[in-house]
């Protein structure tokens, strides 16, 4: 009998934003839960604490909502899971769905996790691998580990590319005119 390869964890989703190149934008959505245990709901989930964590409490699927008042452009989700702590409340089956409201969600990824540990990091893209643009996220926990009926998450981040501006950039000052005049006194 052979054992699945393990759901190997991502790079710490800070390390992405000190790139410059993506930007965390959790805190511009309200976030709502299908159901949780009391002290166990989204603060635990956006607190930056790896320790604690959202439990459902119900059954399955387990939603995690994030809406935007905007319609918003979204890179990538985080999502931290650990096997070695959570055991049969760790998610085995998720999917990410997006749209502009409850009633219009799609389906745009299914991730099976075989003991994860860390971070897992989904790209969401769409069919030209461009960024999403949406109103809505909803992360439906399908199943767990071990056919646990809660599930465990301890963190999860939305990260939006940071878009270069023009503002403050200045072509190169290349003749001696230029140069003369190139800083303000």
């Amino acid at each position: 009998m052979t054992t699945p390869n393990k759901t190997p964890p991502g790079a710490d989703p800070k390390q992405l934003e000190r790139t410059g190149t993506v930007r965390e934008i959790g805190s511009q959505a309200v976030w709502s839960l299908s159901s949780c245990k009391p002290g166990f709901g989204v603060d635990q989930l956006r607190d930056d604490n790896l320790e604690t964590y959202w439990q459902s409490d119900g059954s399955q699927p387990h939603l995690v909502n994030i809406q935007f008042r905007r319609k918003t452009t979204v890179k990538t989700l985080c999502i931290y899971a650990d096997y070695k702590s959570d055991e049969s409340y760790t998610p085995s089956k998720i999917s990410v769905r997006v749209g502009n409201n409850f009633h219009n969600l799609q389906e745009i990824r299914q991730l099976e996790l075989v003991e994860p540990s860390g971070w897992i990091h989904m790209p969401l893209t769409d069919t030209h691998k461009k960024p999403i643009r949406t109103f809505m996220i909803q992360i439906a926990v399908l199943a767990n580990h071990q056919n646990g009926r809660d599930t465990h998450m301890r963190q999860i981040k939305v990260y939006t590319p940071v878009e270069e501006s023009s503002v403050g950039k200045f072509p190169r000052c290349t003749t001696i005119d230029f140069m003369m005049y190139r800083s303000i006194r």
